[in-house]
């Protein structure tokens, strides 16, 4: 049982080391010019001073795990309720499954090595373990722990921690391999983009930049954003214990994806700001106003708040002792799948977006390692104005993700069907389903991009 003051305490630490983090970012020079998060910084010395390591800080691991869930759907409902001007376009559409494809080949790679692994070192442990390296590149730390514990809950020992350490050490692909990625491609001549295409972009910019509100309106407009969202996650929260009020009788299969949807909240949370959204719209319209609206601006804060302090979270609490016994397999697991996504993205990336390679490579790159607030950084490092599609592609690409990703939502409940009823035929099903489906949309993408080249 959490207790109220642990969360009080708990946020007070967290806050300590976010400001810590930040004065050390600004003074010392090393880590001004590395693209690094602040609130990765604070995570690291969380993980440091904290129960595991050196003991200052006596966080209560359990509630950071916490924290790390709802903020990531806090901060998810916070951008899918701003107001954007969406334009059909195949960027979107190729975005989103190259997105899904990235997850694909993460959980080939981390999927089948965790079947070696079990096969011939761990005998008795749970492969799905794997699944993992998509969920703590691709998705991040909260979804990561998320699914990791849902599977701990069912018997997996270590899931949650596991997912937030591959989801740890993306972070780390994403910012210091980042960095030397920014540099090899920024030299290579097929990663250069036209200039001119930037400009074109630079009205567009401008002219989509909100207003900022007065000081006087904003806390007022502040509680209403709060309150729009908290009322959206309430609506989530019903939603998911309906579903598992509807899917526990159903038996092993029934609880599983139960638990699975629980850890997928901040998809449903996100889908229900999105059609709040759009019957704001309609209703505005039709010249119906609310005396509020969701302000752009701030929502943007609200998810940077919510995604700051996940990200610290998340990093402060991994377990340093409980990943001891399967550390080599996990860093093995973790260097595979980040050159394999490197090479990926390289490969694929200039082909759907040929105008502008090197920031769209860059964007994708530091999102599908470590979240997106890592490949708005790389983005920024290359174009510091945000005058390509990158951010676009990105912030879109991830919601047109969710239904390419839908069936990648029920492979991951199969291989923990298969542990919990000793079925390991299930495992094959599995990986079986991940290539199948990797093959599928890679034949859309790659004729999408002969379509692209040819225009």
């Amino acid at each position: 049982m959490i207790e109220p003051y642990s969360i009080v305490m708990d946020f007070v630490l967290l806050s300590m080391i976010i400001v810590i983090a930040a004065i050390l970012k600004a003074r010392i020079s090393i880590l001004r010019k590395l693209i690094v998060p602040t609130s990765m910084i604070a995570g690291f010395i969380g993980l440091i001073f904290g129960p595991d390591l050196i003991g200052l800080i006596p966080f209560n691991i359990d509630m950071l795990g916490e924290l790390v869930y709802h903020l990531m759907a806090i901060g998810f409902i916070a951008l899918s309720l701003k107001k954007r001007e969406v334009k059909s376009s195949p960027a979107l559409l190729n975005s989103g499954m190259l997105i899904v494809s990235t997850y694909l080949i993460q959980g080939i790679v981390g999927f089948g090595l965790f079947l070696l692994l079990v096969q011939f070192f761990y005998p008795g442990f749970f492969p799905g373990i794997g699944l993992l390296l998509p969920l703590g590149f691709g998705q991040g730390p909260g979804q990561a722990y998320s699914i990791g514990n849902q599977w701990e809950q069912l018997g997996v020992v270590g899931g949650g921690n596991l997912g937030l350490t591959i989801a740890g050490i993306g972070f780390i692909w994403a910012t210091v391999i980042g960095i030397i990625l920014i540099n090899i491609l920024n030299r290579n001549e097929k990663f250069k983009d036209d200039p001119l295409i930037h400009k074109e972009n630079e009205k567009l910019v401008e002219k989509s930049k909100p207003k900022e509100l007065p000081l006087a309106d904003a806390l007022e407009n502040l509680t209403y954003q709060i309150a729009i969202i908290g009322f959206i996650y309430l609506v989530t929260h019903l939603t998911l214990y309906g579903v598992e009020f509807i899917l526990t009788p159903l038996g092993t299969f029934g609880s599983t994806l139960a638990q699975l949807l629980i850890g997928f909240h901040f998809i449903i949370g996100s889908l229900y700001a999105m059609l709040f959204r759009v019957i704001l719209n309609k209703l505005e319209q039709k010249g119906f106003r609310l005396e509020h609206t969701p302000n752009n601006i701030m929502l943007q804060r609200i998810s940077g708040f919510s995604f700051d302090y996940m990200i610290t979270a998340s990093i402060a609490a991994i377990s340093v002792y409980a990943l001891q016994e399967y550390l080599i397999s996990v860093l093995i697991l973790t260097t595979i799948g980040g050159f394999v996504t490197i090479w990926f993205l390289v490969w694929i990336v200039p082909r759907l977006f040929p105008n502008e390679k090197l920031a769209n490579t860059l964007g994708y790159y530091g999102m599908l390692t470590g979240t997106i607030s890592t490949g708005m950084a790389l983005i920024k490092a290359v174009d510091p104005k945000f005058q390509s599609n990158a951010t676009d592609n990105l912030v879109m690409g991830s919601a047109t993700a969710i239904t390419f990703g839908f069936p990648l939502l029920l492979l991951l409940n199969v291989p923990i069907v298969g542990y919990l009823e000793n079925q390991p035929i299930m495992y094959v099903y599995t990986l079986i389903g991940l290539v199948v489906y990797f093959v599928g949309l890679m034949a859309m993408l790659l004729y999408r991009s002969r379509r692209i080249s040819n225009n």
